[in-house]
């Protein structure tokens, strides 16, 4: 058997890696010049910088994955555990910084809150048991119809999950400081949502962040990139990078290979697209092969877009951390700019990078590599005026954050990175940083299928179908291709290959 997959973000490369080690003759046709999707790399002036992705988290999930390729997490990775895990910044106050230590944050709730410590540690043994609910119930089945969801297995265990109230209600019950609130919602953001729109099942989150830990992959995310990349080639699996696919060949309503942009066709018993879903079916597939309209892709709630720096600085930056985060002071209000009135923030939250104060190889020393994260609506006019004005606006304002006044004139490498970039780099759906919003109604049984129901042998794979956003998540959506490929119905992880 061969197999043809469409791009090589963490769905395509786990794809890629699983299928070729079960035996099939791989080949991945990727658009750019480099593996990754969104987790590109860029070099440039001597620095480097995670384009996308920097989080590593969720370590029992790769611990897993890599066990299924034949291989060991630690032979490929060398991971920092990051202690404090982030520092948060507000308006008017000093920051925070969160520990991995569970005690140290219990302390700093308590100080905030009277009692807060104590509910803290009962929220996240309760998000501890909601998320092993999620991982051995949930995330692992490949969902078709209702009766697939709605088992009584699932109903039992579902009630469990708080499924119909979303983050917002839920946190608010525990806790009443707004800091407090923000602290337990900001994760919402990796999933592509607002504590508004987003389910309070996804307080899971909090497990992750505080109980597991936030982690930092030596060489970055590009190196879990390449770990997989070498991973599959050695198996076997064959990588073409600047061939971007045209269409994907139908006859007789089975999908047989693809075409490419210049011309060239390749056959294959079976297609992979980890192409976003909408892009494939509005883009790679006629009209009559499609599952969903363009209606249903135009009410889709996307996550937001991003405004991205990349920006080598000349000197250091006392006051950050490895990663930071900025609260702005009116939470509600730049959700709303996000999600429901599209503007270009006044006020808006703010993520910040520095990776070179765990990783001196990712700047040339006596400087830090700064990467500067907004989101944003992907409804705005991403347009060159604004993008600039918004870049000074920004600029000045991590400075203030900061406190490193003449931050403007210590850069000495740039590249901007906004809406329309994501359209063009990734085929991003109206050029979504993430792709789809994990709402209530664009989770499981509700998020895009991974089977193409009229077009046999084409499978969807990544961020777009089950079970969602986040490189550990599109690693699973690999695993549920394999179980669709062999019709495996159950709950539980794949044993073995």
């Amino acid at each position: 058997m061969n197999a043809i997959i469409i791009g090589s973000g963490f769905g395509g490369l786990g794809a890629a890696g699983l299928l070729a080690k079960k035996g099939y003759e791989v080949h991945v046709f990727e658009k750019n010049e480099q593996p990754g999707g969104r987790a590109s790399v860029l070099h440039k002036d001597g620095f480097t910088f995670d384009m996308g992705p920097s989080w590593y988290l969720m370590p029992d999930i790769f611990e897993d994955f890599y066990r299924l390729l034949g291989e060991r997490v630690e032979d490929h990775l060398t991971l920092h555990r990051l202690d404090p895990s982030y520092r948060v910044f507000f308006p008017n106050r000093e920051p925070l910084d969160l520990s991995s230590d569970i005690e140290k944050t219990a302390v700093l709730f308590e100080r905030l809150e009277p009692g807060a410590g104590e509910r803290f540690r009962a929220y996240l043994t309760k998000s501890e048991k909601q998320y092993h609910i999620a991982v051995n119930k949930f995330l692992y089945k490949n969902y078709d119809t209702v009766f697939d969801f709605f088992t009584k297995e699932t109903m039992t265990e579902g009630r469990k999950l708080k499924v119909f109230s979303n983050m917002q209600r839920y946190v608010e019950r525990h806790f009443k400081h707004d800091i407090l609130q923000k602290i337990l919602q900001y994760t919402l953001v990796f999933l592509g949502g607002s504590p508004y729109n987003t389910p309070a099942l996804y307080n899971i989150m909090s497990h992750i962040d505080f109980n597991m830990g936030v982690f930092y992959p030596e060489g970055g995310i590009a190196r879990v990139v390449e770990s997989l990349v070498q991973i599959a080639e050695k198996n076997g699996a064959q990588f073409h990078y600047n061939a971007p696919v045209r269409s994907i060949l139908v006859e007789d309503r089975n999908a047989v290979g693809v075409k490419l942009e210049n011309g060239e066709t390749h056959r294959a018993d079976i297609v992979i697209s980890n192409a976003e879903v909408a892009y494939t079916e509005q883009h790679l597939l006629d009209p009559s092969q499609r599952m969903y309209s363009d209606r249903y892709w135009k009410n889709r709630t996307l996550a937001p877009s991003a405004f991205l720096l990349y920006l080598g600085v000349k000197g250091e930056l006392p006051n950050t951390l490895h990663h930071n985060l900025y609260f702005c002071k009116d939470w509600q209000k730049n959700f709303r700019e996000i999600f429901d009135d599209p503007r270009w923030p006044e006020d808006p939250s703010i993520y910040i990078s520095v990776t070179s104060k765990t990783d001196p190889n990712v700047a040339p020393e006596g400087h830090e590599n700064l990467v500067i994260l907004v989101p944003i609506s992907p409804k705005l006019d991403d347009h060159e005026e604004a993008r600039k004005q918004f870049r000074d606006q920004i600029i000045q304002k991590v400075s203030s954050i900061l406190k490193v006044p003449d931050l403007k004139c210590r850069i000495i490498s740039e590249t901007m990175f906004v809406t329309k970039d994501f359209e063009l780099r990734y085929n991003a759906q109206g050029g979504s940083a993430l792709g789809l919003a994990h709402t209530l109604f664009q989770t499981a049984i509700f998020r895009p299928n991974n089977i193409n129901k009229k077009v046999k042998n084409l499978f969807y794979v990544g961020s777009s179908t089950n079970p969602g956003i986040g490189m550990p998540i599109c690693l699973i959506s690999a695993e549920l291709l394999i179980k669709r490929l062999t019709h495996d119905r159950s709950f539980e992880k794949l044993p073995s290959l």
